[in-house]
């Protein structure tokens, strides 16, 4: 527990930093992740026994960087990301033992790791800095609060398993504590902007993000958990002890990222 304290608290303070520098230093630092943690999705899904294409995945986040400098838009990567599955089940299909599931395996790390992880990029662009910080705040803090306090309030008073088949440990208890907890995260940083802008938005859109980002992180730590079940790990990595790998870190971030990315574009699309 302690030595999970305290990588925790070495994290809060890495991404403290990244958030207070912001422009390309917050940038490059999670590209970085998103390459170790794509990285992990492979490895263990070649160390399950299928046999993924990789090479079309890392060309479409190769070129995803200039073009989101380019473009200041992560629009364009949609139809990258289709081109590089394209890619992807064209050359499984030209083996001489072509198998589905190879390519499935291929390109779920485009949907589950790519492309969300390129939303937080996207959150950049939001109209001023203090909406940059709100909203990438959020998309960190939402999930990784509600999931601490699943974890803490799950392993004292849990008793009801909430999805077995995928977690054994997770418990419908922890799961209503973190939802709670990442209510209260969203409510925390509405009070805190108060202080720094008098354009910040009613107070019930930081409820829906927290109950929705909330959610999403959650349905996305199952996920992972459940690609970590098909491929007999418990982690993805020990890049930090007693968290894991990137991906465990992550996995609820990503899902919650898309809630914000959506959220920051229906709102300039109705102030427009």
């Amino acid at each position: 527990m302690t030595t999970r304290i305290i990588t925790g608290v070495c994290l809060i303070a890495l991404l403290v930093f990244a958030l207070a520098m912001g422009g390309w230093v917050f940038s490059v630092l999670y590209m970085l992740t998103i390459c170790l943690a794509m990285y992990e999705v492979y490895r263990a899904l070649g160390d399950a026994g299928h046999r993924p294409v990789q090479w079309p995945s890392w060309l479409c986040l190769a070129l995803s960087i200039p073009l989101f400098n380019l473009m200041g838009s992560i629009t364009l990567l949609l139809p990258l990301v289709a081109g590089a599955a394209m890619l992807t089940a064209g050359v499984i299909m030209f083996r001489s033992e072509p198998r589905l599931e190879d390519i499935l395996m291929s390109v779920m790390p485009l949907g589950c790791v790519l492309l969300p992880g390129m939303c937080m990029l996207g959150l950049q662009n939001a109209p001023d800095r203090a909406d940059q910080l709100m909203l990438t705040i959020l998309a960190f803090g939402v999930p990784l609060f509600g999931d601490t306090l699943a974890y803490f309030i799950g392993s004292r008073i849990g008793r009801r398993k909430l999805c077995p088949a995928v977690s054994p440990n997770k418990t419908v208890e922890g799961a209503v504590a973190g939802m709670a907890g990442s209510l209260l995260f969203a409510l925390a940083v509405w009070l805190g902007f108060t202080f720094f802008t008098s354009t910040l938005p009613p107070i019930w859109h930081f409820l829906v993000l927290g109950f929705v980002g909330g959610f999403a992180g959650q349905l996305g730590d199952l996920f992972a958990s459940l690609i970590k079940r098909h491929c007999g790990l418990k982690d993805f990595g020990s890049i930090f002890p007693g968290h894991g790998g990137m991906m465990d870190r992550l996995d609820s971030v990503y899902w919650s990222t898309v809630v914000m990315y959506v959220y920051l574009n229906l709102s300039t699309l109705m102030i427009a």
